[in-house]
């Protein structure tokens, strides 16, 4: 097996592998941490205006007025949601961990309770209203909301318990679930400007909607094994090669459809906030 974590045991195709992966992570903290900006100064903010029906204007029928408890459960999602993208970056950092053990565990314990809002916050939505894609989109996201509950009382419990290794891997499927509702955007986001909106339609019904309602977060579930097992399944030359083209393909992607988001959605919203302030 290759030793990643000592450099001098590893070929060029390892370090160049590692440096891929380490690239996608610093990719994923950036634009995460400006997605939960976004979510914070647009749904947050509004929530705590009363100007709720400006969710509406980016996602159809998120607020109706009609349906008070489906509203909470929905502000508390995207408000969690904004934290927890935040905190998640901060936690993963292996240095955080090592020279300020204080400050972690006190990230920890904000980041996991607001990754169980977020999950309870959401669920609540769905079982109160039901999302607009109907019953394929109900099953998806109330699998990612499960996921994402089971998760974050694992991480929490396996901390108290002092059993960091299976700590830590819960922690890292925790964040890759976390990052499902960027990655959710990010995805439709670059469909939508590659293929002018194919397999879509205004109430997710498509073909594209129903195959989104469930990519969005279970392959995230497969790159975190990767990575719980530090790369174990990659130890052939084609394996290493596969993952770099894999990876570096991912990376562009996140740099294009960051900008994108950006340039047209998230910067103008966060400095609306900040400017009328």
């Amino acid at each position: 097996m290759t030793d990643f974590s000592n450099p001098a045991k590893q070929s060029k195709l390892d370090k160049f592998l590692q440096l891929t992966a380490r690239l996608l992570v610093l990719i994923v903290w950036g634009s995460a941490i400006l997605f939960g900006g976004y979510i914070l100064t647009f749904y947050f903010v509004a929530l705590i205006q009363g100007n709720t029906n400006q969710w509406n204007e980016v996602l159809p029928d998120i607020y109706d007025e009609q349906a008070s408890s489906a509203t909470m459960g929905i502000g508390l999602h995207f408000a969690a949601g904004g934290i927890i993208l935040i905190l998640g970056c901060i936690q993963l950092i292996k240095s955080v961990r090592i020279k300020f053990p204080s400050i972690h565990r006190l990230i920890g314990r904000v980041y996991v309770l607001a990754s169980i809002a977020a999950a309870i916050g959401g669920l609540v939505f769905i079982f109160t209203k039901g999302t607009i894609g109907g019953l394929i989109m109900d099953i998806g996201f109330t699998g990612y909301g499960v996921l994402t509950f089971i998760a974050a009382i694992a991480t929490i419990y396996f901390a108290r318990a002092k059993n960091f290794e299976l700590h830590r891997a819960w922690a890292i499927r925790l964040f890759a679930l976390a990052i499902g509702s960027w990655l959710y955007r990010m995805d439709y986001g670059f469909w939508f400007m590659v293929t002018d909106r194919l397999g879509h339609n205004s109430d997710f019904t498509g073909l594209f909607d129903y195959f989104m309602d469930f990519f969005f977060y279970l392959p995230n579930l497969l790159v975190a094994e990767i990575f719980i097992g530090k790369y174990e399944v990659l130890k052939s030359k084609a394996a290493k090669i596969l993952a770099i083209v894999f990876l570096s393909g991912a990376n562009l992607f996140l740099i294009v459809a960051t900008y994108f988001f950006t340039e047209k959605y998230w910067g103008p919203a966060i400095l609306d906030v900040i400017l009328s302030r």
